[in-house]
């Protein structure tokens, strides 16, 4: 008798599992973070690029919106690319970070 068969079983169905989770949890960044960070980009680029290149406000909205695209296809590759799960949410809410910070600094005075 085997005694070894049904730790090998478990251990097989933990990964599988721990797997799953993974993939998941990329999805959940890739979704969520990727939508966060398309519209703080959107938002802070908007504001930023008047005071830039002298744009209109108008015409600085439509190019942010259309930008929004890019940079939610880069998270939603770059998430899918990363070692881990922990670092695709590592990135994603650093990029947040520096993102929310310009958005809050380019509102400043």
């Amino acid at each position: 008798m085997n005694i070894d068969g049904p730790r090998r079983q478990a251990s097989a169905l933990h990964r599988k599992s721990g797997y799953r989770w993974s993939v998941f949890s990329r999805v959940m960044a890739a979704l969520f973070g990727g939508y966060a960070i398309s519209a703080l980009a959107t938002a802070a680029l908007s504001l930023l690029l008047p005071r830039i290149l002298g744009a209109g406000r108008a015409d600085a909205v439509l190019a942010a919106t259309l930008a929004s695209f890019v940079w939610y296809t880069v998270v939603v590759i770059w998430v899918f690319t990363a070692r881990s799960a922990w670092r695709a949410w590592a990135g994603v809410v650093s990029m947040g970070l520096v993102l929310g910070l310009s958005l809050l600094l380019s509102r400043w005075p």
